[in-house]
């Protein structure tokens, strides 16, 4: 444990508008070096090269995720339980998880189990020692003098070229003009045929700082390796092809920030308001539209701080765990920048889960109607909930309470909405109340890689402190529980209070029939089945719809 400890905490740089800063790449020592003679590594074939690869892209705790689970055999349970032990939040070890699970031959190991075979890496510690090629280093003398030759003569013509710049390309040049930045009118989004952020005038202080801007739009253009660059999943991280627009430039707690969008990506650079260092964060906004009505300007260890739309006047903070309390007005000033809010990035446990409500007019005065916006460790925030079904008022409200707490499974994967809606009821046997099944959904900017999950959420005491909901299945790439397929089909094993084991299944409405295969067998008409079942039974469960066509159970 303390080996893994000292993993994590090697190099941990410090932070600057919630993002780690980079540090400067160390170089190779000068000595000792011996002329004439090359040290390589063993090198591996092709399977080493793509692990070796896909390794030095990931952080340092997918990479010890990775260790855990590949070379030392532990599950995943396993590996989240020890990297939560070692220090890091619970979000932050399922996350690096997660991601480890993403790896080259990661599927494949987890599948064999014990029986996996190691992992495709050369040991580092292995070396070839061999001399240089005498031949090539002849050759590469008397081209060194050809070139020097050509510099002489090449000085002068240099003489006669005009600048053209850094890459000479025009539009490239324009990108790094501050005075070129594009600075959206206060009310434009009143008059803009669409809302997206094209509307959103430039606020701060320090919008009209050009040093600041020059080097905020260098940063961007070109980062060296003591920016740390980050991007949500299907962002690219490139230069702008023009000038920005500028969204926001001022102080924020110890760090100075600048948001700026280029059409298609949002862009933060922050930079520390004393040392050096910066960081660089991309999320993409393609398809924006009213109900993104904030972005995360500022995140520490406990609060965020939000950039408001335009069109935003009032904002208040709700408690998913706590459905039907009264919210907290989160003040908003006149830079459209909100007081602080409470996160859950670094709690031992899901205690509470703040979001917070935007509203402009519910619709009046051509602002788009209120939306709920959730931090999920990304520079935007979740929408919560579907168009028209508050997540805080309702029946839906108390499928929230109950969901909230496994939203940190789709932390920090480009999300951009998630919907809970409960697609059945189920009497219980033995008179035991009602359960609701509930599929939950978040969908994400870059279309692919929406992930969906069923739950049991089984009926609670009047006064019960609210339990989340059991999930029964989940998928990855899925379009279940959305728009192109709606129909879903969820089960789980369940006891009774007199010892009785059940296979309860449920089908959303267009679900006409449900059967099950395996250790539990049983076809029944509707979408409501309970089989009587053995404990640890296993089966497989689909339903029908009534033109025959097949709905298979998630998962």
């Amino acid at each position: 444990l303390r080996t893994l400890r000292e993993a994590l905490d090697t190099g941990r740089p410090p932070r600057v508008a919630g993002r780690e800063l980079g540090r400067l790449r160390r170089g190779q020592p000068l000595l000792p070096r011996v002329l004439g003679l090359r040290l390589r590594p063993k090198s591996g074939g092709g399977e080493s090269l793509e692990l070796e690869k896909a390794l030095a892209e990931v952080s340092s705790s997918t990479r010890a995720a990775f260790a855990l689970q590949r070379l030392e055999g532990m599950t995943r349970e396993e590996a989240r339980t020890l990297l939560v032990a070692a220090g890091m939040s619970e979000p932050h070890a399922h996350g690096a998880v997660t991601s480890a699970a993403r790896l080259p031959g990661a599927e494949e190991a987890e599948a064999a189990g014990a029986a996996a075979a190691p992992p495709a890496l050369e040991d580092p510690a292995v070396l070839h020692l061999h001399p240089t090629d005498l031949v090539r280093r002849r050759r590469r003398l008397r081209t060194a003098v050809a070139v020097a030759a050509a510099a002489v003569v090449g000085a002068g013509l240099l003489a006669v070229v005009p600048d053209r710049g850094p890459t000479g390309n025009p539009a490239a040049l324009q990108a790094l003009d501050p005075s070129l930045v594009v600075k959206a009118r206060a009310d434009s989004w009143q008059s803009a045929t669409r809302l997206d952020f094209t509307g959103w005038p430039a606020r701060g202080a320090l919008t009209d700082d050009n040093e600041l801007l020059r080097r905020a739009l260098a940063v961007w253009a070109d980062p060296d390796d003591s920016v740390r660059v980050s991007a949500t999943p299907g962002t690219a991280a490139g230069p702008a092809a023009g000038p920005p627009q500028l969204l926001y430039a001022g102080e924020v707690g110890d760090a100075r920030l600048v948001i700026m969008h280029d059409g298609l990506r949002l862009v933060r650079y922050g930079e520390p308001l004393e040392g050096e260092g910066s960081v660089l964060d991309f999320a993409r906004t393609d398809g924006a539209d009213g109900s993104t009505s904030a972005v995360v300007l500022n995140r520490d260890t406990e609060t965020t701080r939000y950039l408001t739309a335009p069109w935003v006047s009032t904002a208040g903070v709700h408690d998913l765990l706590l459905p039907g309390t009264e919210p907290r007005e989160l003040a908003v000033d006149e830079e459209g920048v909100t007081g602080p809010v409470a996160n859950v990035f670094n709690r031992e446990s899901c205690t509470t889960y703040p979001v917070v409500r935007f509203a402009g007019g519910d619709g009046e005065g051509g602002a788009p109607a209120a939306s709920v916006l959730a931090d999920m460790g990304e520079l935007l925030p979740a929408r919560i909930g579907a168009e028209g079904d508050s997540p805080l008022e309702g029946p839906g409200s108390e499928v929230w309470a109950r969901t909230a707490c496994h939203l940190s499974s789709v932390n920090g994967e480009g999300v951009r909405s998630v919907t809970s809606t409960a697609f059945a009821a189920q009497e219980l046997p033995g008179g035991a109340g009602t359960a609701q099944w509930v599929c939950t959904r978040a969908e994400t900017w870059r279309g692919a890689g929406s992930r969906a999950m069923t739950q049991f959420q089984a009926p609670q005491a009047d006064g019960e402190a609210v339990a989340p909901g059991v999930v029964t299945a989940r998928a990855e790439d899925t379009a279940a529980c959305g728009e192109r397929a709606p129909d879903v089909v969820g089960g789980i094993l369940w006891k009774s209070d007199d010892e009785q084991w059940f296979l309860l299944a449920a089908g959303s409405e267009g679900v006409t029939s449900l059967s099950a295969e395996g250790g539990v067998t049983g076809e029944v008409p509707g979408r409501i089945a309970a089989l009587p079942a053995s404990e640890g039974a296993e089966a497989e469960l689909r339903g029908s719809r009534a033109d025959g066509t097949v709905v298979e159970a998630l998962g």
